[in-house]
C-alpha cells in the first residue's frame, strides 16, 4: 500500500510554543501512525478501511493516550462556554422550506436544534485538538484510511475545526454533512445516552432516496446503526451519504469535529454557516455561488 502524498494548504503554519508532540498524544503502540512504512501501520490502516467499506463508519477506540484523556476533557470543557447555540428548526439538509413539496416530504421535516459549536478561530493554537488536526503524520494516516491520495484541511475559517457542545438532555437531530467525510474525536462522554446513530449510505451522488429518509424520520430505524464513543475515541465517518444524529444525552457531551476535504478550498454553505455558527466571513460570501459536483442537497 503506497503511503498517501499529502499537501496542506497551511503547511507553513508554525507550531505554537509548547505544543505537544504526536507521540505524547496518540497511542502509537495501537495506532503506529508515525511509522508509515511498517507492517503495523499497514495493518492499522486496513482495519479502518474494512470498517469504512462495510458501512461508512470506523471507530478507533482509545486513540488518545490514557494519560492524556483527562487533559483533553478539561481542555474541551474550558472552551465549551465559547460555543454559539443555534436554537432553531432545521431539516436534514439544513435548507429552506419548499412549500411546493408535500407536507410530509423530508425537505419539509424540521427538527428542533439546540446544539452549540465552538468555532475554529476560537480554539487556541496550542490546543490538543488543533495540534492533532494539523499534524502531517495524522493527516497522512487519515488520507490512507480513506483511500485518498491527498486530503486538505478545510479552508473554512469557522467550520474547519469545531467543538460540538451538547448540554444536558439535548440531541443533535437527523442530518447530512456538507463534507463527504468527517473525523471526530470524543472529548467528553456524557453520563449516559448520547449515542451516535446513522443510516449507512442512505443516499449517493445524484440519488437523494427521499423515501428511505422519510421512513427514518417517521421512526422506522430498521436501517439505523448505533455507536457509543468514549472520551479519547476517534471516529471516521462518511456523513455526506449517511444520515445521522446524536441521541439525547444526560450530562454534557463534547465532541471535536476535524474537517478535511478531498479538494482544496472547501467551505460550508452561506446559509448553513449563518444558521449554525451565527456569523459568516467574506470567504463564505465569495464561495456562495460555487456548485457542488455531487448534485446533492445541503
Amino acid at each position: 500500500m503506497p503511503t498517501s502524498a499529502l499537501r496542506d494548504e497551511r503547511s507553513a503554519t508554525p507550531q505554537a510554543p509548547g505544543t505537544p508532540s504526536l507521540a505524547r498524544l496518540v497511542d502509537l503502540q495501537q495506532y503506529p501512525i508515525d511509522r508509515q512504512e511498517s507492517d503495523a501501520y499497514r495493518h492499522a490502516v486496513e482495519q479502518v478501511r474494512a470498517q469504512l467499506r462495510q458501512d461508512g463508519c470506523a471507530l478507533l477506540s482509545r486513540f488518545i493516550r490514557d494519560d492524556v484523556v483527562e487533559t483533553l476533557r478539561q481542555e474541551s470543557e474550558a472552551l465549551a462556554p465559547l460555543a454559539y447555540y443555534s436554537d432553531n428548526n432545521v431539516n436534514p439538509y439544513v435548507t429552506q422550506d419548499d412549500p411546493s413539496l408535500p407536507e410530509d416530504h423530508p425537505v419539509r421535516c424540521f427538527q428542533h436544534y439546540t446544539n452549540g459549536f465552538v468555532a475554529k478561530d476560537l480554539i487556541p493554537e496550542d490546543a490538543i485538538v488543533k495540534t492533532l488536526y494539523r499534524d502531517p503524520a495524522f493527516q497522512r494516516f487519515i488520507a490512507d484510511c480513506l483511500e485518498e491520495p491527498v486530503i486538505y484541511e478545510f479552508a473554512d475559517p469557522i467550520a474547519g475545526l469545531v467543538i460540538n457542545v451538547m448540554p444536558d438532555d439535548t440531541e443533535l437531530p437527523w442530518h447530512f454533512d456538507t463534507n463527504e467525510f468527517i473525523v471526530s474525536l470524543m472529548t467528553r462522554r456524557p453520563h449516559s445516552g448520547g449515542e451516535f446513530q446513522y443510516a449507512p449510505n442512505i443516499r449517493r451522488p445524484g440519488e437523494e432516496n427521499f423515501a428511505a429518509v422519510q421512513r427514518i424520520l417517521e421512526g422506522d430505524h430498521t436501517e439505523v446503526e448505533s455507536l457509543t464513543l468514549n472520551t479519547g475515541d476517534l471516529q471516521l465517518f462518511k456523513g455526506r451519504y449517511s444520515m445521522h444524529r446524536v441521541a439525547s444525552a444526560q450530562g454534557q457531551r463534547l465532541c471535536t469535529l476535524l474537517g478535511y476535504a478531498k479538494t482544496p478550498n472547501m467551505m460550508g454553505s452561506l446559509e448553513h454557516t449563518e444558521k449554525i455558527y451565527g456569523r459568516v466571513t467574506q470567504a463564505h460570501i465569495d464561495a456562495h455561488n460555487q456548485h457542488r459536483h455531487d448534485n446533492l442537497m445541503g
